[in-house]
Formats: C-alpha cells, sequence, structure tokens
C-alpha cells in the first residue's frame, strides 16, 4: 500500500525567522518531541560551508550534526537540506547509518544541471536524496516535464513540489500533480511544502491526500507553521487531519508540548502568518523579498503595495532586483495625484447617461452599421480607449499608454490622461488607483472600466475589444499592434477582470473575453 510520510520541518525552514539560532537543549528536546509524536521524517537543519555553532541548525558536517541526534530514532527518517553552490559535497561523510538518511537537495530553473549533479554524488555517499526544485510554479508544463525526465534518470527517493512564493491555488496543484504523478517513476515518493501566503496551505494539504495517488507521498509542516513570514503549513493541524481520516497515529500532544515550550516564545519576539503584502507577492508569483523591501520603506499602504508589485516585469520576478524594485517605487509615488476634481466632474457629465466604449479592434469596420445604430438609437457617452478612431466621433478619448498618448494630434474631443502620461489633457486620473487588478499588465479597458465604476456608472456597452484569436493574432490595427504573444490564457484573464468590475458590461460587437 501506498505511504503517507509527515516531514517536520520546523528546525530547517523555521530558523529564518530566528537566525536557525534555537539553542543545543532546545533542538534536542523539539526533536525528542517529534519522535515521541510519530513523525516519520524529521528535518534537522542546513548542511551548509559554516563554523560549528552549537546551538544553531545549520551543519558543516555529519558529525556535528549527530550531537543532537537521539540514540533511539526508532522508525523515524532524519533529513537534512543543501543547496549545491552553499555546501562543499566533499565534505560529506558517507551514510553509516547513525546519521541522517535522507538529504533534500534544492536548485533553481537556471541551474537544474548543477543541482542533479550534486544530487547524484548524495546517492553515491550512501544517502537517500530528494529533488526539491524552487518556485515549481515558474515552471510551464513544458518544463515540469522536462524536468521530471531529467530526475527520473536519477531515480531519487522522492521529488518534491515546492511553492516557493505561497501563490499556488487549487487548480495550479490538479495540474502540476497530475503533470508529475503522471511522469515520474512511480516508485519515488512525491511530497509537497507549501506556505501561507494566500491562507491555503491546510486546504492544498488536504486535497493533495486526498488523490490518493498510488505512490507514496510526503507532507512538509512546522510546529506551529514556523516558517519565515508568512510561515508553513501547521504540522500540528495536518496530523490531526491524517489521524481522523486516513488512520494515522500522530501523538498530538507531543506537538503541543514542544509548540508551548519552544514556538510560542520564539512567535512573541519575532512573529509569522499571514499578512497582506505576502498574499500580494504570491498573487504575482514573486520572491518574496519585493514585498519586504516595499514594506521597509514605510510610507506605503496595502494598497500601494499591490499597485507597485503589479508592474514587476515576468523576467524580474524569481530573482529579487533591489535597484529593480527602487525604480518602480520611485516612479509610482512621481506619478501620485490628487484626481478627486476631475472625477467629480466626469461623474456630473456622465451622469444619466448611457456609456458606449470603442476599442480599437478589427469589428470596428466589420460591425460599423451595429455601432452606428445603437448610438444613433442610444445618442452614448462615447469613449475610445487609447485611441482616436476616425470612422466614429467621440466624446472622450481615455489614454494610458505614452507611445500612443505621444501620437495624439489636432484631437477634437476631450482628452482624459493617467498621471504617468507626460502632455496636455483636459482630465488627469491617478494611474495608481487604476491599476492593480488585472495580473497580466495594465489594460486601458480594465482601467476605463475600473475609473467608470468607481464614479457610479453602473454599466456600459462595448465595441472593438475583440480579444486574440487562439493562433495569436493580435485584435487591434498596425499602429496598435502590441508585439506580446497573446491567446486563450490571456482572453481568459481579461475575461475575469471584466467580470470583477463594479461596472456590468454588454459587448456589442463579437469578443473573445465574452466567450471566455
Amino acid at each position: 500500500m501506498s505511504k503517507i510520510h509527515l516531514l517536520d520541518c520546523t528546525l530547517r525552514d523555521g530558523g529564518y525567522i530566528n537566525n536557525w539560532r534555537f539553542g543545543f537543549e532546545t533542538i534536542r528536546d523539539i526533536i525528542h518531541s517529534l519522535v515521541k509524536s510519530g513523525t516519520d521524517i524529521v528535518e534537522v537543519g542546513f548542511l551548509r560551508n559554516v563554523d560549528y555553532d552549537a546551538d544553531c541548525t545549520r551543519w558543516n558536517n555529519i558529525a556535528e550534526l549527530k550531537k543532537v541526534l537521539p540514540a533511539d530514532k526508532k522508525n523515524v527518517l532524519f533529513s537534512g537540506m543543501a543547496l549545491h553552490n552553499f555546501y562543499d559535497i566533499d565534505k560529506l561523510e558517507p551514510w553509516d547509518g547513525t546519521g541522517i538518511d535522507l538529504i533534500r537537495v534544492t536548485f533553481h530553473d537556471y541551474d537544474i544541471e548543477e543541482g542533479l549533479e550534486f544530487c547524484r554524488k548524495v546517492q553515491e555517499k550512501g544517502y537517500k536524496v530528494s529533488c526539491n526544485p524552487i518556485n515549481i510554479m515558474g515552471y510551464s508544463d513544458a518544463g515540469i516535464l522536462w524536468l521530471v525526465e531529467q530526475v527520473n534518470k536519477i531515480h531519487p527517493f522522492a521529488f518534491s513540489i515546492v511553492d516557493t512564493f505561497g501563490s499556488m491555488r487549487h487548480q495550479d496543484l490538479d495540474r502540476i500533480v497530475s503533470l508529475v504523478d503522471n511522469n515520474l517513476a512511480k516508485d519515488v515518493t512525491l511530497g509537497l511544502h507549501l506556505h501561507e501566503n494566500m491562507a491555503m496551505s491546510f486546504s492544498l494539504a488536504q486535497t493533495f491526500l486526498n488523490k490518493h495517488l498510488n505512490r507514496d507521498v510526503t507532507v512538509d509542516a512546522s510546529l506551529l507553521g514556523m516558517g519565515r513570514t508568512p510561515g508553513n503549513l501547521c504540522i500540528e493541524l495536518i496530523a490531526d487531519y491524517l489521524n481522523l481520516n486516513f488512520g494515522k497515529q500522530y501523538n498530538i500532544d507531543c506537538m503541543l508540548d514542544a509548540i508551548q515550550d519552544h514556538i510560542m516564545p520564539i512567535r512573541e519576539k519575532e512573529p509569522w502568518g499571514y499578512s497582506p503584502p505576502y498574499f500580494l507577492s504570491a498573487r504575482y508569483n514573486l520572491h518574496r523579498n519585493y514585498a519586504e523591501h516595499l514594506l521597509e520603506k514605510g510610507d506605503l499602504s496595502n494598497r500601494d503595495i499591490n499597485h507597485i508589485l503589479s508592474r514587476i516585469a515576468p523576467e524580474k520576478k524569481t530573482a529579487y532586483d533591489a535597484a529593480y524594485i527602487d525604480g518602480l517605487y520611485a516612479e509610482y509615488k512621481g506619478s501620485a495625484i490628487d484626481d478627486s476634481a476631475d472625477r467629480a466632474k466626469l461623474q456630473q457629465a456622465l451622469c444619466g447617461r448611457s456609456v458606449l466604449i470603442l476599442a480599437p479592434g478589427q469589428t470596428l469596420d466589420t460591425h460599423k452599421e451595429a455601432i452606428a445604430q445603437h448610438i444613433a438609437e442610444t445618442t452614448p457617452v462615447v469613449i475610445s480607449a487609447n485611441f482616436v478612431p476616425t470612422a466614429f466621433a467621440v466624446d472622450y478619448a481615455f489614454f494610458t499608454n505614452g507611445k500612443r498618448f505621444e501620437k495624439l494630434d489636432d484631437c477634437t474631443c476631450t482628452v482624459m490622461a493617467t498621471s504617468n502620461l507626460h502632455g496636455t489633457a483636459d482630465y488627469r486620473f491617478d494611474y495608481n488607483r487604476l491599476t492593480g487588478t488585472f495580473d497580466k499588465g495594465s489594460n486601458s479597458l480594465i482601467m476605463l472600466l475600473q475609473l467608470l465604476g468607481s464614479i457610479g456608472v453602473s454599466q456600459v456597452f462595448v465595441a472593438g475589444a475583440d480579444g486574440y484569436a487562439p493562433e495569436g493574432d493580435n485584435y487591434c490595427d498596425a499602429r496598435m499592434r502590441n508585439h506580446t504573444l497573446r491567446g486563450s490564457d490571456y482572453n481568459h484573464a481579461m475575461a475575469q477582470a471584466i467580470d470583477a468590475q463594479a461596472v456590468a458590461v454588454h459587448f456589442l460587437t463579437p469578443s473573445y473575453y465574452e466567450k471566455e
């Protein structure tokens, strides 16, 4: 029968809270409590190139680590974690059965080969090895399949799905587990390591366990969820769930004693747990240091942090760049304005009027008669988004894009522009207040809907927002073409964002956003 292993990583992952300084006696007592509780695997810290410190759970070699292990291991596997570029493999003594049994090796998507070579060397020394790739959410489906193929070649004891940035949702879990489970060698244990950015770790762990995979599985957790803010899955919660639903017999009392005696005093000094900035870093699948850096500024609200994080370019998301985020911060602060007067003026102008938004799609030409008929019958206020059409008269032209705004010449309509743009406009709106609601980047239609909804417009008609054909052909004319290849994923995200606005949208022309 397939087995479920519960792995505690308090002394390793929890060490980010207290710089791994638990104290020698506390380290031994926590291990003793976890062994008594029946925890299947206990991770006792990092293997690192460091000087020995008896009070820390970072170890230079196995001889040092053995000093905290109990004489009677019972049926517990002891593990340690290593990063290939942070530990000299030549210092690792051959396995003799008296130290740790398992070494979990982490690596990034840019150093997979080096990480797997390190795994091979660990195996040659006689240890069980687990491959723990960092940020599985950053891999494409093809990337995951290729990675699993490489992992199968070394045939490790375990492979772990690691949600490094805490951005995993249920649909992500289903997709990734399916890809890995169907392609990973069946005698390799499949692990799951979660973080609490979106307060979903307990729910995701239950879903994972309830899949009843035809292989051994491992779930990582820590006492009271101790781990770098916002923390990890709580081992006492998932242990209780396993007792109730899977016939396990973990001694919860031993875990609770360890929490009261050793973990609660740490949390009183250095708290962890859910907080909005870390939710936002997960929402955009970003390195957590971005949120922490903005928090340290001390002059940003959660809303501000949301808007700044939403602007981080895809290639900057996983490798933290302090200079880059400082640039976004300065740009954000520089474009903040008080737009309350212009919002009030626009609200008064649109009060009681029907509104029609024109986007620069091909259906403005193919459905010209239907649009003209709607205008004739309803006499709406017509607003164009990031362009001025030639076939229709518009009352307002709304601009968020600098390149398109700079090309504006001899416009006879009223011009509305966001505060990030330079030039003359009749209305100015704070760019920062209109972004952060769409995780595919800023979009003029979404921003315009956000603006209209905020001033009380309850419904609008939209024409020309065609969306993107499956083959990736852009909907807009050549002058407005976005050279980023887009398709069904973008359409689906747009449809969700449109549906989430406070204003109801009725499409006058065919749109992939409506179909999605």
